[in-house]
């Protein structure tokens, strides 16, 4: 018998809390001032609050009231369009685990959950860091919308334990709830564009396996999902955190979280792209055959990590920073001028807003761009050769 652990410090709102929050939230002096960044005008704001106060469950709300934020006021006014591709290899009456490359903090999961509900599929829960639940109203936001929380920063027995507990409550929801799950395959976003898959989470979901290594893999339906915008999210801001952090030791700060929230909402992305992968089940017996558990949680990261490679949308930009960082043309088929000269203000913004050596901070902003092309080529090398 699976023993009963109690989840409520880590788990999303449910239906009998929704009116609580709901009205929690629109009490909060911050989350009225989003309205009012969002909807602008005194009367779409109030018809919002309207909207927000008659909602009772988690289901209508997303549905009837974050669907259309999403569509309406975040992908319409930010981007150039948003496409998908891969869906058609899921079954829509079963549950995965996503884990997908994350760029932006908000816009990730946000995105995802808008176009499976486009497929006819319901919503999946999302992992979020409790270091992002800076004040009250994005908890009872995040939490209202299928969030449950990654406890961070602990010491190392507490730690332990959280990620346990962690990997047991996504095994569950998976496995017996059939309730989809998104996680980001790395604490924290890309920030030079070369995703990686951390071991560390690998080795989280394996702390509630009870099988062998097949098994307990297998049952969680693993998808890779390739999330790349044409214009980087918090592009700038995230090349002047790494030039930072390399010069000056620079940590961020809550504070700093919080901003690359609301830019990341409202900051140009360009067109923008979701690659599903299929599921990985088979290959999985092919990384048990591995010496060590070590070895075999390596592998199944490898071929996650390739998987996102090798399904990422390439755009325009990744050839013209490639031709910039190498002073070449050789990339001049996949772009055109105006593309170019696009990217090139793109480029001057950079130099211009962030303080420090120039040829630093250039090679910085195009290697963002430059890293998923090198790492798509890489990865295409080795299953053509493989």
């Amino acid at each position: 018998m699976i023993p009963k652990i109690n989840f409520d410090d880590i788990r999303p709102f449910n239906d009998s809390e929704a009116d609580k929050y709901i009205q929690l939230l629109l009490k909060e002096p911050r989350f009225q001032h989003i309205l009012e960044f969002i909807f602008k005008e005194k009367e779409k704001i109030e018809q919002a609050q309207f909207a927000l106060s008659h909602i009772h469950t988690i289901k209508d709300l997303q549905h009837k009231f974050v669907y259309q934020l999403v569509n309406e006021l975040i992908l319409k006014r930010s981007t150039d369009g948003v496409t998908s591709s891969g869906l058609e290899n899921l079954d829509k009456s079963k549950s995965y685990l996503f884990i997908s490359n994350h760029r932006d903090i908000i816009l990730d999961s946000a995105i995802l959950n808008y176009l499976i509900v486009l497929e006819g599929m319901n919503t999946t829960e999302i992992a979020i860091g409790n270091n992002l639940l800076i004040e009250n109203w994005i908890e009872y936001a995040v939490k209202l919308n299928r969030a449950f929380v990654v406890r961070r920063n602990l010491p190392a027995r507490e730690m332990l334990m959280a990620s346990k507990k962690l990997s047991e409550y996504i095994r569950r929801n998976i496995t017996a709830k059939n309730s989809s799950v998104w996680i980001a395959q790395r604490e924290g976003r890309t920030k030079d564009g070369y995703d990686k898959t951390q071991i560390a989470l690998l080795k989280m979901l394996n702390f509630s396996n009870i099988n062998e290594f097949s098994e307990g893999f297998k049952e969680l339906q693993i998808v890779p999902i390739s999330i790349s915008y044409e214009i980087e999210p918090c592009g700038i801001s995230k090349v002047d955190e790494l030039y930072k952090k390399n010069t000056e030791g620079f940590e961020k700060t809550q504070e700093d979280d919080l901003r690359s929230m609301g830019h990341g909402l409202v900051n140009p992305k360009g067109r923008v792209h979701f690659a599903f992968g299929k599921p990985i089940t088979d290959q999985i017996d092919l990384f048990a055959r591995e010496g060590t558990i070590g070895e075999q949680i390596e592998k199944l990261a490898d071929y996650i990590d390739q998987q996102i490679y090798c399904n990422f949308k390439l755009w325009p930009n990744n050839y013209i920073a490639e031709d910039l960082l190498n002073n070449s043309s050789n990339n001049s088929s996949y772009y055109n001028t105006d593309q170019y000269n696009k990217f090139r203000t793109l480029l001057e913004e950079a130099l211009n807003s962030i303080t420090g050596d120039r040829e630093i901070i250039r090679s910085m902003f195009l290697q963002m761009y430059v890293n998923p092309l090198l790492n798509q080529r890489k990865s295409l090398d080795g299953v053509s050769n493989g």
